[in-house]
């Protein structure tokens, strides 16, 4: 590989995530994976080996978080340019990535962001994030300080928790309706109504807003 290309680290537990990562990096003409871990152990080992010229690290990890990996790695190497892929992350795990140094905040099903492009923003000064996350932030900072908005939404029931559940485990509907015993108009119904309810437009924001709200923990 030429050594002119822009070398990424990949922190991801998840194997078959991790390499279909690193696939969809190193079809990118400038991009290579230099390194793929699985643990908070292997990443900052990598890291203290060698500086990347990006780190892309999942949150949870079996063995710690991302946020102290993100921490540890920017004391290594100050003005790392570090970017969060994740399924889905509650308020404090976004907000705390944020704060530890993190970049840009990509969810994993995110259809609106290419990986590669996202790295070069990144490289460039941006900052890549998706609408799910971005929107909350900005409701986060618009929100009057005794504002109870989530207290407001209207309750998912549990067909439709369970519907839910099943999208963030990467059913697709068609799949989902077929476990379920119904038909794909059902899930089509049930899955608006989730958008409706959550005030969201995409299954990664629905999958989010879940998560942060705590409806999806116990399941």
């Amino acid at each position: 590989m030429s050594a002119s290309k822009v070398n990424v680290f990949v922190i991801e537990d998840d194997a078959p995530t991790r390499e279909s990562l690193r696939a969809r990096i190193e079809a990118h003409p400038r991009l290579r994976v230099g390194a793929a871990t699985g643990t908070v152990a292997e990443g900052l080992a990598a890291l203290a080996m060698t500086r990347p010229d990006v780190l892309l690290t999942d949150l949870g990890l079996p063995d710690g978080s991302g946020i102290d990996v993100i921490r540890e790695a920017l004391r290594r190497h100050p003005g790392l340019p570090i970017m969060v892929i994740t399924v889905f992350g509650n308020e404090k795990r976004v907000v705390g990535a944020i704060q530890a140094g993190a970049a840009g905040y990509l969810l994993k099903d995110d259809p609106t962001h290419e990986i590669g492009l996202a790295i070069e923003l990144l490289l460039a000064g941006g900052s890549p994030i998706s609408p799910a996350i971005a929107r909350h932030l900005i409701r986060l900072f618009q929100a009057p300080p005794n504002a109870t908005p989530d207290a407001q939404r209207e309750t998912l029931t549990a067909r439709e928790l369970e519907v839910l559940s099943l999208a963030t485990k990467g059913f697709s509907y068609a799949e989902i309706a077929q476990l379920l015993g119904l038909s794909p108009n059902t899930i089509a119904s049930y899955t608006k109504r989730i958008y409706e309810k959550l005030a969201v437009g995409s299954r990664s924001e629905a999958i989010y807003e879940a998560s942060r709200l705590g409806l999806l923990e116990n399941r």
